[in-house]
């Protein structure tokens, strides 16, 4: 018998993220863990008048290629990938691990030189997203493996991850609904605004924002969502930040993380844990050591660290950045191999200050507390 909630969140994104209209090509990804959700979204697509084109993941297959290819290999682009990015309508990623750390023993230097090979494909589909010509959205399939990671067990990791999505809710689109008139006043504020200063005691950063648009970040890419982000304008960023938790990518936990700019660029970087990987990755190229992103999380209903990057940049009370690609509709030109997100906590004391107004104050709005 399916769980209810697969068939909330199915329809969530097929009829609410993506929109599927008659006719679009939408690809789906998943494999063997999220088959259960995958089916009701396959069965959702039909329902929409879309074409279907399911894909089949397999994390091990990534640890083999990784660990056996050669360079030629590692830097393959498959052409039904390309036709997807290039042509298609839609993407929805369900994303399952059974283990998280499977990557953690690869040497960083192939796992750089197989991102690297994908930048204009990410660029490709960030361009087409922008437009509204690719519209994707990803989600996680709850699994034992990123339960453990959570410090929770798989039932209530479950309940977590379904109440961050709202289909424990009558109506999953009416919540997401408010969520977007929420942010929308925040980000319709920030319209014109053009210096942006955060104080905390774990930053102290500038940066401008000066023809840059803020983004209602409303469930509409990822699931769950609720953040307000843009792109700082690449060279502005002066001070220090020191991120609140670990920054875990390519299956390695990066901790402790301290970034110093000088005119947009990281121009010190230092790390408790995993330095070397820390770096490694910020010298994939010329954007990585620049931001592409500054957001706040606003999504109250996310108050614990998961390790899992969707649900926490989304934290109630947190900022992020982002090094290396930026989103085009932001106004952001960074170009990278790399998007990183690491998130700071602002709940002890952390401030923001918009052209010079305080705009957020200890994890609060001021403009929606008034």
């Amino acid at each position: 018998m399916s769980d209810p909630r697969h068939v909330k969140l199915a329809s969530l994104l097929v009829n609410y993220c993506v929109a599927v209209r008659p006719g679009d090509k939408v690809m789906l990804r998943g494999g063997h863990i999220s088959l259960p959700l995958m089916t009701e979204v396959y069965k959702e697509i039909l329902n929409a008048g879309g074409h279907p084109f399911p894909v089949w993941t397999v994390p091990e297959f990534q640890e083999i290629l990784l660990k056996n290819g050669n360079d030629d290999q590692l830097t393959h682009i498959p052409e039904p990938m390309k036709v997807v990015i290039e042509t298609f309508d839609c993407q929805i990623a369900l994303w399952s691990e059974n283990n998280t750390r499977t990557l953690s023993a690869i040497d960083p230097a192939r796992q750089r030189l197989n991102q690297s090979a994908r930048r204009d494909l990410m660029e490709i589909s960030m361009k087409r997203s922008a437009t509204n010509e690719f519209r994707w959205v990803g989600t996680m399939f709850p699994t034992n493996a990123h339960a453990q990671e959570a410090d929770m067990s798989l039932s209530d990791f479950e309940d977590f991850v379904f109440s961050a999505c709202y289909v424990d809710k009558d109506d999953p689109v009416a919540e997401w609904k408010k969520v977007s008139a929420m942010q929308q006043k925040l980000v319709d504020w920030l319209v014109g605004k053009k210096k942006v200063t955060v104080k905390g005691p774990n930053v102290d950063l500038t940066l401008s924002i000066a023809g840059r648009t803020f983004i209602n970040s409303d469930g509409k890419h990822n699931m769950p969502s609720g953040e307000i982000f843009t792109g700082p304008v690449e060279d502005s960023c002066n001070g220090w930040i020191r991120y609140s938790y670990p920054a875990i990518v390519g299956g390695r936990e990066v901790s402790g993380i301290e970034l110093h700019f000088e005119e947009g660029k990281v121009v010190k970087a230092t790390a408790e844990k995993n330095q070397d990987f820390l770096i490694s990755t910020i010298d994939t190229d010329e954007g990585a050591r620049y931001l592409g992103e500054f957001a706040i999380g606003t999504n109250n209903g996310i108050q614990r660290f998961t390790k899992s990057i969707l649900f926490d940049e989304k934290i109630g009370g947190t900022m992020h950045m982002a090094l290396g690609a930026g989103y085009p509709e932001t106004g952001s030109v960074n170009k990278s191999s790399v998007h990183w997100d690491m998130i700071c906590d602002m709940r002890d004391g952390g401030k923001i200050w918009v052209d010079d107004e305080l705009f957020y104050d200890s994890g609060h709005f001021l403009l929606l507390d008034s």
